[in-house]
């Protein structure tokens, strides 16, 4: 998958914009705003195009962004780490942003590095609960290079919390998911997980 978050949301945009831009004419209106005056006229096209950017991810599969996979007999573990990313939370479409690790053991393949980061940017790219993207990451990276394990953690402000509700800012969730059977070699799924959470 060789096409960038901006050119997907091309894609996706052409087909969203009019129908997103009268919904966010009419929320103005709602909340007693004048779509048309000067600071607002354009406000409807600008949301529009931010969404089609922001969920260009919806109906894509993140394993297809692994598309860099080379041979590699080593066993050695792989780690990436601090990875940003942002994501929008699915039950107040409000943003939920924070770090991500991610850890496999290769099985006699392993991923071009920055392919990790795209299939975390894929899965992050539609509305998202912060669970169910940490499950869907790690099995993006299960299902692309079968690795006798993979670990992924994710650690996230969420502004649904921060800003509304009880209004916690700076209130972190962290997830977890542990993908692979361990049945063999000296890793299993607590020797990965400490790896992953280790200190620099």
């Amino acid at each position: 998958m060789r096409d960038s978050s901006h050119q997907l949301s091309q894609k996706v945009g052409s087909t969203i914009h009019q129908p997103i831009e009268k919904i966010v004419a009419d929320l103005l209106a709602a909340v007693g705003e004048d779509p048309a005056r000067h600071g607002l006229r354009e406000t409807p096209q600008r949301v529009a195009r931010m969404y089609a950017e922001l969920f260009s991810g919806v109906g894509m599969d993140p394993r297809d962004a692994i598309d860099a996979i080379f041979d590699e007999e080593s066993t050695d573990p792989v780690l990436l780490r601090d990875v940003t990313f942002y994501s929008m939370c699915e039950h107040h479409l409000l943003p939920f942003f924070g770090s991500a690790r991610v850890a496999y053991i290769p099985n006699g393949r392993i991923a071009g590095i920055s392919k990790l980061s795209r299939a975390l940017e894929v899965a992050c790219r539609r509305p998202q609960v912060q669970e169910r993207l940490t499950g869907q990451f790690a099995d993006a990276v299960h299902s692309a290079l079968s690795p006798i394990g993979v670990a992924v953690e994710l650690e996230a402000e969420h502004l649904c919390m921060a800003m509304r509700g009880v209004q916690k800012p700076g209130a972190r969730v962290i997830t977890t998911a542990v993908r692979g059977d361990f049945a063999s070699g000296d890793w299993n799924r607590d020797s990965l997980l400490a790896l992953l959470r280790r200190d620099a």
